[in-house]
């Protein structure tokens, strides 16, 4: 799928709810709203991918992908809480 689509985007905003609304779940058993959910989502994704990259961890699968982003996620909801917490 070509990035200048909009098929393309609105997939890219629905997964990133997905992954953003997955880590609301295990962080704080629901989501942050439609919005809040895209927002993490994204953020967590990338953070994720850097994560996977510093690590040297190859994510071959769509499914690794997904999980990584997950794994950002989290990590990003969690570094936003200590800051918060502690500032």
């Amino acid at each position: 799928m070509e990035h200048n689509t909009l098929g393309y985007w609105v997939w890219f905003l629905f997964i990133g709810g997905v992954i953003g609304w997955v880590a609301g779940i295990i962080t704080r058993g629901r989501g942050f709203g439609i919005l809040g959910d895209i927002v993490i989502g994204i953020v967590g994704a990338t953070l994720g991918g850097w994560i996977a990259n510093v690590l040297g961890i190859s994510i071959g699968s769509s499914f690794g992908m997904f999980l990584m982003a997950v794994i950002g996620a989290v990590v990003l909801v969690g570094l936003t809480r200590f800051v918060v917490r502690h500032a």
